[in-house]
């Protein structure tokens, strides 16, 4: 059963929004083919038929009559004006789709008697096995009621609103679901124009009865969301599952039947589905703040203590992560996933053999916490410090591989930062097994908040709104991962959408070397953001066998090449579509350029200043592709594959970044630090700099 509000079915101005009908209508027609019995509750009537009357009144209007103020049209004529309006729009749209429906007008007296229950039940059956849509409606222009609609248990009583009509239908004629169209995208704890307001997902009567503050009733209705909550409640507690969502959408009916997490769902059961004292996002984001800051107040060797410890419990956890993280592969197997993923997905003894080593490598790194990174004498016995300290609360989402976990993990702890995590729901299992192995070792005077794992992908757009709490998102995953975050947060985001990186083969290159990079640079990890995806070459080498040699390697190594105009002209191989593409497979684009002034160009212009190498022996050349490439890391005669944070030194690293702000490039401990100032006096002060004599004198840096 569906019910859709006046707020949906009208415009602002009291016109029918007749595109949303339109979708609507499409949406019930594509049920109806599939085999689905279904009932349309519907308002409208009296927004129609007012700005109808409105109309009529104004072209019948003498100037005297526009003089004075206008009596306030009644609701009853308005009803009866609306609904032959309202009825007519559905029949002949219905119509046109090939779909017959019906009209069905009731009273809220009308299922007083028994009667007439057995009647209406037996009408709308007959309907549905003939394949027509019942459209009910409230007969407002007759109704007698006086009193507003009551909770009830059953549908004995009275109803007051369209909302409760629905409601009262779909206990008596059993509906199987009740789908509430509405304005919005569902019940929030507050006004939905409310910033600080959350979209509630499942509603839990004993948890969010008390703690919502509705907002304004329907504009044109007599409902509004406090009307829907009140049917919703009734129909879901009598045995009829309810979901409130967003009528503006054209598919959310399509949606919320292909099983779709979308609005609020209520259940008789749902207090069995979540927690009644569920962390909220901020809650978890607050418990992350306040124990990093326990944890900045450590000593360094209790702050490194803790990562030795970390790395024992993964070690004497083992078996127990590799259950867990075979369960997530055989499910991954079982799904079709691609093997590149399933890869990054399992780990193997060696993995996390090398995750233990690379946490207590953080652990022996030099304390990066408080760090004096400058003294200046502002004025005699007045002195200024520079001092290294932690960001704050770190946001990571990433995809795929849970030993990204660990790292990051460890990153945060040494860098005495609050951590929320969400990982892929590839790696579900392997996931909470190491959070829970992690935070086992992080002491009470810390405590294991200071890692959050977040569990719910819906919970992501709540965490990115807060701004106040969270000071950072890095983003680990695919294109559209990145970007998508970026273009939803006002969070400051530290990553790379793109990993557009080159090789570009100088015409005084050893050839054995370039072959060799370029093979290793496209084929060592293609799906990684550092693999090559465009190949430049100097054009001297097509004429003296250097490009035939690149391209025999590259294909003896199974990689596809498709070409940019010069170079699909000249070998004969298909154009590739833009020069912008990351493969994240064996194929690479290849093009020929003039010299290393037109490679930088090409780079600059369809890069995404990740990572790009130059191969030559030409030192000049090499250093002028060095110091004009504008890329995160520029490389000479070596693999792009190098670009990352273990291989950097940094022990391990959250991601690679692009942006110019903040950190760029493999992103390690120091990244995730930033600073702050600490001046010592002696009583001075400014006083318009009258008695104050400035030296900003540099001092030199004790540890």
């Amino acid at each position: 059963m569906l019910y859709v509000g006046t707020a949906v079915v009208t415009r602002s101005d009291g016109r029918l929004a007749l595109g949303r009908l339109g979708a609507l209508c499409e949406q019930l027609k594509e049920l109806n083919n599939r085999g689905y019995e279904v009932i349309l509750v519907t308002s409208g009537a009296v927004g129609l038929g007012k700005q109808r009357l409105r109309y009529r009144r104004l072209a019948n209007s003498s100037f005297s009559d526009l003089q004075n103020p206008q009596y306030e049209l009644d609701g009853k004529a308005c009803a009866a004006v609306g609904q032959s309006s309202l009825m007519a729009l559905y029949d002949i749209m219905f119509s046109q789709l090939d779909v017959t429906s019906s009209q069905l007008l009731v009273n809220d007296g009308f299922f007083r008697d028994a009667d007439f229950r057995k009647q209406l039940t037996d009408t709308v059956h007959s309907l549905l096995d003939l394949r027509v849509i019942p459209i009910f409606n409230e007969n407002d222009a007759v109704s007698t009621r006086k009193a507003p609609y009551e909770l009830l248990q059953d549908s004995s009583g009275i109803f007051w609103d369209n909302d409760s009509l629905a409601g009262l239908l779909a206990l008596e004629l059993k509906a199987d679901l009740l789908v509430l169209l509405s304005d919005v995208e569902g019940l929030y704890s507050g006004p939905p124009s409310d910033p600080k307001s959350k979209l509630i997902h499942t509603y839990v009567k004993e948890k969010h009865h008390s703690k919502i503050t509705f907002g304004d009733k329907s504009r044109l209705g007599r409902g509004g969301m406090t009307a829907k909550v009140n049917a919703a409640v009734c129909a879901a507690y009598s045995g009829t599952p309810v979901i409130i969502t967003s009528g503006y959408t054209n598919d959310n009916i399509m949606r919320v039947l292909q099983g779709e997490r979308i609005g609020t769902v209520f259940h008789k059961d749902a207090h069995l589905w979540t927690s009644i004292k569920e962390i909220t996002a901020h809650e978890m984001a607050v418990a992350a703040r306040d124990s990093s800051r326990r944890l900045q107040n450590l000593k360094s060797e209790d702050r490194k203590k803790i990562l030795l410890d970390v790395a024992a419990a993964i070690e004497k956890n083992e078996s127990e992560i590799r259950i867990e993280n075979a369960a997530d592969v055989a499910d991954a197997e079982e799904a079709g996933y691609e093997r590149s993923l399933i890869s990054r997905l399992t780990l193997r003894p060696e993995k996390i053999a090398s995750l233990v080593k690379s946490v207590r490598n953080l652990a022996d790194m030099v304390e990066p916490i408080g760090q004096i990174l400058k003294r200046t004498e502002l004025a005699d016995k007045l002195t200024l410090e520079k001092i290294s300290c932690p960001l704050g609360v770190l946001l990571v989402i990433f995809e795929s591989r849970p030993d990204a976990l660990v790292q990051i993990a460890a990153l945060a702890i040494r860098s005495g930062n609050g951590l929320l995590l969400k990982g892929g729901k590839e790696a579900k299992r392997s996931n909470a097994v190491l959070h829970k192995v992690i935070t086992s070792a992080i002491p009470d005077t810390v405590g294991g908040k200071l890692i959050g794992l977040v569990t719910s992908r819906e919970a992501i757009p709540d965490l990115l709104k807060l701004d106040d709490v969270i000071d950072l998102v890095i983003p680990r995953g695919s294109n559209s991962l990145v970007s998508q975050i970026k273009d939803t947060t006002k969070i400051p985001v530290l990553g790379h959408a793109d990993g557009i990186c080159h090789v570009y083969v100088d015409k005084a290159a050893n050839i054995n070397v370039a072959k060799q990079i370029a093979r290793d640079a496209k084929t060592d990890y293609p799906a990684a953001c550092n693999a090559m995806e465009t190949l430049l070459v100097h054009q001297d080498l097509s004429g003296n066998g250097g490009l035939d040699e690149l391209i025999a390697e590259l294909k003896r190594a199974g990689v596809q090449l498709y070409g940019g105009p010069r170079a699909s002209a000249l070998l004969k191989i298909a154009e590739t579509k833009s020069f912008h593409l990351e493969y994240s497979s064996l194929a690479c684009t290849i093009e020929i350029v003039d010299d290393v002034f037109a490679a930088i160009d090409h780079i600059h212009h369809h890069g995404s200043s990740h990572t790009d190498c130059i191969v030559t022996e030409d030192s000049e050349v090499a250093e002028t592709f060095l110091r004009q490439v504008d890329s995160a890391a520029v490389f000479h005669n070596a693999s792009t594959r190098f670009c990352d944070g273990a291989r950097f030194g940094l022990g391990a690293e959250v991601g690679i970044s692009t942006s110019r702000i903040h950190a760029r490039g493999p992103v390690g401990v120091e990244g995730l630090l930033t600073n702050r100032w600490v001046l010592r006096g002696n009583g001075q002060i400014v006083d318009g700099d009258r008695n104050v004599t400035y030296t900003h004198k540099q001092l030199p840096v004790v540890a």
